[in-house]
């Protein structure tokens, strides 16, 4: 799939429309760039020979509708006609600008919010698989680098109309000039296409690579702080980010010289061209320049709004080039088949049943074999076995994170799937062994996802036997720092019982959710569980059975398959 076709994936039937707009608004603006260029001929000849108002009939019928008293008011009138016009030319391309900027810089935000709906509309599963720094780098960085190639693209687009325009009208006026002046040009974009282009085209593919190496090795280590300090041994980490930092430097460099090579380059060949016109015509008419003096005026302007122009193409080019693996990410990752789930209501009032159900991460290396289990709703159960004996696979299928690859998940008599599997997520609060809490308040840890509602939060804190403590704080407005770094093990442990409560959960799972805690504080806590799931179901998984001395009963697997004991 070429570039074009990436881009109009891309873009919603709305972006094309007001793309089309831009489009012919680029037209209106090339034809006002031309006409402004164009007009300078015809004044500069009449300002410098008055006869050409009587002898031309335009103007002369101008100077008599107008009843226009003298030839120097003439040339007035149509001077002060030329200071308006180049006012407005420069209000409608500001405007033109502003449009063109709204529209590029406006598609970030729609980038990064698709990205970001994509990653979390993943299937667990495949989420998993992916690298969490990668993703942020996508969010942050390639969607703001794509806003960039869009609007290299529209850039480019709107410049090469203006160019078309004033070739035109430069063919028009001295087509023998013009040819000499298209012919060095080309060679001169052709050279920078094959030598300046194709170095920043390199630099974009390394800079792509380095970023993701970056945010890696960031995400690496602020997430093994402790460890890091623990071990005092920081100086090959700072090697592996100094070298990334100092190559990804060099690209951006490279791109960033480069990119200034055309205009340079075109300065100079521009500069070249009009001092051989104007040498040209010296020599042609035998060093009486004044009669071309308009010709060689509109020349000289024409090429001093064609330089920037090309120098636009150009850059846009090679803007686009840098930028082009943020095109294929993007593209790439919005390509992702996001869960389809439906709406459906499901109601729990009897059993959760499984059925001869198989589950494999790769092909033909199956986690799960044949399992046959029924949980009755109010019951609390535990799952015990070593590490890799299907356990947490097997709960995530129950709370519906997994799909099964063979037999069923049933709630009552009504299968688990698609349909109504957002419905059946919603009745499970789910209490992790490793407690994540972001950088905020106890309150907006505990509501996490769900509508703020102080006097509820205040009530799961409670119950979770943690609100006594945080009162000779700040309350649910006690900062709890990233990663919960103000917090014990046994705090967070309880902030997460809470979190789990607030949604007013029929199922509570517990996922080796006090395994890092002393036995103490897990005696503690498995008792305040147990004292508010009394009118839940309970499902826990362990390595400790006394951890599970008051379920009502046990399940041991062992290579995927379930053992009753």
């Amino acid at each position: 799939m070429n570039m074009i076709q990436k881009l109009r994936s891309l873009l919603t039937r709305r972006d094309k429309q007001f793309l089309l707009g831009l489009f012919f608004f680029s037209i209106v603006i090339s034809v006002i760039e031309t006409v402004g260029i164009s007009v300078i001929m015809p004044f500069i000849a009449v300002a410098t020979d008055f006869t050409l108002i009587q002898n031309n009939e335009y103007y002369a019928k101008v100077y008599k509708f107008f009843n226009i008293q003298s030839e120097v008011d003439f040339v007035i009138y149509f001077g002060v006609i030329l200071i308006i016009f180049y006012i407005f030319r420069s209000i409608i391309n500001l405007f033109y600008f502003y449009m063109l900027n709204k529209f590029t810089q406006s598609r970030y935000h729609l980038l990064a919010y698709r990205l970001f709906e994509n990653y979390m509309g993943l299937p667990y599963k495949e989420f998993i698989n992916r690298n969490s720094s990668v993703m942020t780098k996508s969010i942050v960085g390639e969607a703001s680098n794509m806003t960039g190639l869009i609007s290299a693209v529209l850039f480019m687009m709107s410049e090469i109309f203006i160019v078309i325009f004033i070739y035109a009208m430069m063919i028009y006026v001295n087509y023998k000039i013009t040819f000499l002046l298209t012919v060095i040009l080309l060679l001169n974009a052709l050279l920078m296409i094959k030598t300046v282009s194709k170095k920043i085209k390199s630099a974009g593919v390394i800079r792509e690579e380095l970023q993701r190496k970056f945010f890696e090795i960031i995400n690496r280590s602020f997430g093994n702080f402790k460890l890091i300090k623990l071990s005092s041994n920081d100086k090959d980490l700072l090697e592996e980010f100094g070298s990334a930092s100092y190559t990804y430097a060099q690209a951006n460099i490279t791109n960033a010289t480069l990119g200034q090579v055309p205009r340079l380059f075109l300065e100079a060949v521009g500069f070249g061209v009009i001092v051989f016109i104007i040498t040209y015509l010296v020599w042609k008419y035998d060093g009486d320049v004044s009669g071309a003096l308009s010709i060689i005026s509109m020349f000289v302007l024409a090429l001093y709004r064609l330089m920037p122009s090309v120098n636009r193409i150009m850059s846009s080019y090679n803007t686009i080039l840098y930028n082009l693996r943020s095109l294929d990410i993007v593209h790439n990752d919005l390509m992702y088949d996001m869960e389809k789930l439906g709406t459906e209501k499901i109601i729990y009032q009897q059993n959760i049943i499984i059925k001869d159900l198989s589950f494999e991460y790769e092909k033909d290396k199956p986690v799960l074999k044949n399992v046959d289990l029924s949980i009755a709703k109010g019951s609390k159960i535990g799952f015990v076995g070593e590490s890799g004996s299907g356990k947490s696979t097997l709960v995530d299928i129950i709370i519906g994170l997994y799909k099964p690859c063979s037999g069923e998940l049933l709630c009552d008599d009504t299968i688990i799937d698609d349909t109504n599997i957002k419905a059946w997520r919603s009745k499970v609060g789910y209490i992790p062994q490793a407690v994540y809490l972001f950088d905020g308040t106890v309150g907006q840890n505990v509501a996490f996802g769900s509508e703020y509602n102080e006097e509820k939060i205040n009530e799961c804190l409670k119950k979770a036997k943690i609100y006594d403590f945080l009162t000779t704080k700040e309350g649910a407005l006690t900062l709890v720092g990233e990663g919960g770094v103000m917090l014990s093990g046994g705090q967070k442990q309880r902030i997460a019982i809470a979190r789990a409560l607030y949604i007013d959960p029929e199922i509570l799972v517990l996922d080796e959710a006090t395994s890092a805690l002393d036995d103490e504080t897990e005696k503690e806590i498995m008792n305040e569980i147990y004292e508010i799931s009394d009118d839940k179901t309970l499902i826990m998984i362990a390595h400790r059975t006394s951890t599970l001395d008051r379920c009502e009963k046990i399940y041991k697997l062992k290579n995927g398959e379930l053992i009753n004991d």
